[in-house]
């Protein structure tokens, strides 16, 4: 198992019932909020499985995804869409998966 998936999986869960509560609002930001965690878990995966160039690559793209989907359910919250509640756990799982692709693509040498 590939502990940085499960992390990213983290964050698609984390992100999901802000979406929900968003989708009746803007359904486009909702579209959004999903499409960028999934992009992150999905992204996260393939670099597992990747080496060199290729590797780092699909690590940055799936921090940047992370950061995407953080940013729009900070978006969604402060809009008034979703309780501000449910945004501490994405928060907590988008910082996670940050540092673990930061060291994934820094590993000490």
């Amino acid at each position: 198992m590939f502990i940085a998936t499960e992390i990213a999986m983290e964050l698609v869960a984390a992100i999901r019932p802000i979406a929900e509560a968003t989708q009746r609002h803007d359904k486009d930001l909702a579209g959004q909020m999903r499409r960028a965690s999934n992009s992150a878990a999905l992204n996260t995966a393939e670099g597992g499985r990747r080496a060199g160039g290729d590797r780092n690559h699909s690590f940055r793209i799936a921090s940047g995804e992370a950061a995407e989907a953080l940013l729009a359910a900070r978006i969604a919250v402060e809009a008034g869409y979703a309780p501000a509640a449910l945004l501490p756990r994405a928060r907590t799982a988008e910082d996670r998966l940050q540092a673990v692709l930061y060291r994934l693509r820094h590993p000490r040498r």
